[in-house]
This record gives C-alpha cells, structure tokens and sequence, in this order.
C-alpha cells in the first residue's frame, strides 16, 4: 500500500505533495514501483495533528481522487476519520477506506462500507490523534488490542459490514509506547486467528528512530526490517511510503519463505 500524503503537515512527507498535480505523479510512480493500493489522505494523524474540516479534507483529495479514477489501474484507499470524506471518495472511484478512528462509538462510517461494499481497514487506536500519546498505558498490548478486533468484528457484522471486507491494523505508533510497538511486532502471529487479512503501517515512524537512531528518512532499512519480519509472520498488507525499496524487500523474503523446508 503505497501512500499519498495530500497534507501540508504529515510527519515525513508534509507539503511535497499538496498540489493536486504532484499528488497525481506521485500515485502514478508508486504504482508503476509495484504499489497494488494506494492509500490517499488528506488530514495528518501524526500525534498532536490539528484536526482540519471536512470541507477542508475534501478540497485536498477529491481532485486527487478524480484524475486518479481514469488512470490508476490498482485499487484506492481513502486514509479518513470523516464519513462525509469517505462517501465522496467512494462515489469518486476510491474501493478502501483507511479508519484510524476505528475506536469510535457511532456507526455511520459502518454502515457506509456495508453500503458501499467498500473494503475496510479497522485500526487500533487509543484516543485520538492530538491524545493519543499521553502516557498510553496498557496491562497487556496484545491481548488488548485482540481484544478490541473482536468486538469491532462483532459490531461491524451488527452494521451489515462483511468479514470478506475487513483488514485489521494494530496501529502501530497510535496511543502506543516504543516497548508497546516491538510487543506488537513480536506478537503478529498472535493476530492469525482473526482469520481476517492484517496490515502493517510502521514507515518512517518515530519509534523506529529512537531504537535506530535515524532521523526520517533514513529510517527505512529499519522499516524494512519490521516489514520482512512482518510478512514472515503473516501479515499480508504493508503501508509505506518507500514502495520501490519495500518491494524488493519483500519479493526477497517471499522467495526465501517459498523455499522454507516444512
């Protein structure tokens, strides 16, 4: 899942992409590198983001999204907490919509995706974007953000939602210390009997500099590594923003599983 960041403020990416034009190549290259979605967002959720309206949200993707329709030959996401963003986005050609804000109460988003037949992806949160990181505390990570899986499992089948429809996403960095992140990531397989696809956003992140030790964007080989772990330990989906590299990454790592002896 290659991403498309039509923000001013993302944390690796802000501003080089916000004209719709620049949106638009970058979308088309990381397709033609080996993308097989692209996930397009118009408000960051880096922590402490400011929340921008959704009229706001929409002027930024919507023209995004309709010179992509005709060209991209790969499905697009639409990375949104707001149902009105992700009704004009699926109306518009988008087939995914990207919740970071799975976590909430109302089902109007749910009862959207059921409507639409839309894929959806249901992450992990605690709070919101601009609480999140308060001092994020946790008796047991796994168990707990297993735990919410199914519960939102049940309550998106309560909304008509499919289990064909849904991916699930721990959210990694989203209400979650450096020592919650490296639990998830150890525990991937543990996420298996969800019997549902999963998927793995940790590119460029803060987390992987303060154990690394790089700055943004010289993060992705340690990025690199958590996706190559990650698809050995099933996950199926991986967000980033490096597709090339990520690619052969993971083309390498699948070669090598295919020839694992059993």
């Amino acid at each position: 899942m290659g991403v498309v960041n039509v923000t001013p403020d993302s944390f690796s990416d802000g501003g080089r992409f916000l004209k719709p034009s620049a949106a638009v190549a970058h979308a088309l290259a990381l397709a033609q590198q080996g993308a097989e979605i692209i996930d397009i967002g118009g408000e960051s959720t880096r922590p402490q983001a400011i929340p921008v309206s959704e009229a706001e949200e929409l002027r930024r993707v919507m023209p995004v999204l309709e010179q992509l329709a005709g060209k991209l030959h790969v499905p697009i996401s639409i990375d949104t907490m707001k149902v009105g963003v992700a009704r004009e986005a699926l109306a518009a050609g988008a087939s995914v919509v990207n919740d970071v804000h799975a976590n909430r109460e109302d089902s109007a988003m749910w009862e959207l995706v059921a409507e639409a037949g839309a894929g959806y992806v249901c992450m992990h949160m605690r709070g919101t974007p601009q609480t999140m990181q308060e001092n994020p505390a946790y008796a047991d990570v796994v168990a707990e953000v297993n735990e919410f899986f199914k519960s939102r499992l049940q309550r998106l089948s309560d909304c008509g939602v499919q289990r064909e429809q849904i991916i699930f996403d721990p959210g990694i960095g989203f209400g979650k210390k450096i020592e919650h992140n490296l639990e998830l990531l150890g525990a991937l397989p543990r996420f298996g009997d969800l019997d549902r696809p999963l998927l793995l956003g940790v590119s460029r992140k803060s987390f992987l500099g303060k154990v690394s030790g790089a700055q943004p964007e010289p993060r992705l080989a340690a990025g690199l590594a958590c996706a190559c772990l990650a698809v050995e330990a099933g996950v199926q989906l991986i967000r980033t923003h490096d597709v090339a590299e990520t690619v052969q990454a993971l083309r390498m790592t699948e070669a090598i599983l295919s020839k694992r002896r059993k």
